[in-house]
């Protein structure tokens, strides 16, 4: 049963690197330098925009939580 799994996959994994072969062939084809440069421009400052917005976020959650664990402690203190 092992070899015929091992088969398989090496049949899988045959078939699935001529693919990608085939994908970078055509690829590299219809690839403009050009065409590369303008998506990483456009990419990048959205890129970069998400990221700042993740690190706000990150950031008020942090003070939320900071602020919550405060008035736990003031909350702890009356009841005892």
């Amino acid at each position: 049963m092992e070899d015929k799994s091992f088969e398989l996959l090496t049949k899988m994994y045959s078939e699935m690197t001529e693919q990608f072969k085939e994908v970078n062939k055509k690829l590299d084809e219809k690839a403009d330098k050009s065409d590369i440069i303008r998506f990483e421009n456009e990419l990048t400052p959205k890129v970069q925009a998400l990221f700042d917005g993740y690190k706000q976020h990150t950031d008020v959650l942090e003070r939320i939580e900071n602020e919550v664990t405060k008035q736990e402690e003031i909350i702890m203190r009356r009841v005892k």
